[in-house]
């Protein structure tokens, strides 16, 4: 019966669009107690199956409009096609704030420090690759964590504080992952996600359940991309600003083409572009998406084209992106020219493809990025197949000097 009732809660928690801590509070105020006797693990833990809310039961149906008797009665609703983003939080919340906190007081002026520190990691993101700026960044958050978990401070700045922890994250996670460090990634994606759902930002959720999902196309699990990018979209899209909205489709339209699944696809990219134009009118976005515009969707569209091998679309694009790119960002201008390398081989043009990829394996000998890396190994094995073009086994020949054979790679 238990895991009846909590499914019971979840299931009208979801319905009003509430998280965990917003019925935790809830359930607070209707006690008239102080404090969090009542929190957002215990109401996770209540869900789940892992605890009987017993003496806060009768609460919980006060705060949820409906009656005891209906938090006990099965449901005969069908299984969601898609999972909810709260069945990806973390079971072990490392969130959980320390009984006995010790810790300096935190005020706006600390969160402002946050923000100000979460985005300059972003800038640095930009320039530097993942596996030089990974330690940096796993230091940031480590901090963070501790001042939320020890500090002392009112609830709106512990909500702010949340917030800044779920983007610095986001950050963090995507720094883990080009450096490599996949499970870590996925450890601090979830995490973050944690915090953005306790502060209450589904538009935060979705961005770091969007780049789990990113993530998981790009390893090999493509099914649950697929499946975590539309869960992203469902959750968070329908309230979210344009421009996170636009992000949200752009992932939906990246896992479909990892899984080989061209329609949904393409379906996402134009109704990412929709959502994208509504920015004009005003609807201020989330500054962590300064990024997110036109050219980047013209480089999701290229990217998806390549992999979906439709070269002749591909090509002019990823010229017209590669033509105006800022040579600083230097780890994405590597991604970018080894999608025009394959495109290029798409299109019969090997010798073209062979000049790009010198390019690529120049550029990304430089950088400390797993991501660029894969990228060379995915061009030269591509180019094995065009062996007899002098360019191209002159090109095989140097990188067989510069890279010993590996019987394991």
């Amino acid at each position: 019966m238990t895991n009846v009732v909590g499914a019971n809660i979840k299931r009208l928690r979801e319905e009003r669009g509430w998280s965990q801590a917003r019925l935790a509070r809830e359930v607070c105020r209707l006690a008239g107690v102080s404090g969090e006797p009542v929190g957002r693990q215990e109401i996770s833990r209540y869900e789940t199956g892992k605890r009987t809310p017993r003496e806060w039961l009768p609460l919980i149906a006060q705060a949820l409009g409906v009656a005891v008797a209906d938090l006990r009665t099965r449901q005969d609703h069908p299984e969601p096609a898609l999972p909810c983003l709260s069945d990806y939080l973390p079971d072990a919340d490392l969130l959980d704030v320390l009984s006995a906190r010790t810790g300096r007081r935190v005020g706006a002026e600390a969160v402002d420090d946050l923000r100000k520190r979460v985005h300059a990691l972003r800038l640095a993101d930009d320039v530097i690759a993942g596996g030089d700026l990974v330690r940096p960044a796993l230091r940031e958050l480590r901090s963070a964590v501790k001042l939320y978990r020890g500090g002392v401070y009112t609830s709106e700045v512990g909500r702010a504080l949340l917030r800044q922890i779920g983007e610095l994250a986001q950050i963090a996670g995507w720094i883990a992952s080009d450096a490599g460090k996949p499970e870590e990634a996925e450890r601090i994606y979830r995490m973050g996600m944690s915090a953005a759902s306790q502060a209450e930002d589904r538009t935060l959720v979705g961005n770091l359940a969007g780049s789990l999902a990113y993530q998981y196309s790009n390893t090999g699990r493509v099914s649950e991309g697929v499946a975590l990018a539309r869960a992203a979209l469902a959750d968070a899209g329908g309230q979210a600003p344009p421009k996170a909205r636009a992000l949200y489709l752009d992932r939906v339209a990246w896992a479909h083409t990892k899984a080989g699944e061209a329609q949904p696809a393409m379906r996402a990219l134009g109704e990412a572009s929709e959502a994208l134009a509504e920015d004009s009118t005003g609807a201020e976005s989330p500054s962590y998406l300064y990024w997110m515009d036109s050219g980047e969707l013209r480089v999701m569209e290229s990217r998806c084209y390549t992999e979906l091998r439709r070269p002749l679309r591909a090509v002019p694009l990823l010229r017209d992106v590669l033509k105006d790119y800022d040579a600083t960002h230097t780890r994405e201008m590597a991604l970018y020219l080894s999608w025009l390398a394959v495109a290029l081989l798409d299109a019969n043009e090997p010798e073209e493809a062979a000049a790009v990829a010198e390019r690529v394996i120049v550029i990304a000998a430089a950088v400390s990025s797993k991501r660029t890396a894969d990228r060379v190994r995915v061009i030269l094995r591509r180019l094995k197949e065009f062996s007899d073009v002098p360019e191209v086994s002159s090109l095989l020949a140097e990188q067989l000097e510069v890279t010993p054979r590996n019987p394991s790679t």
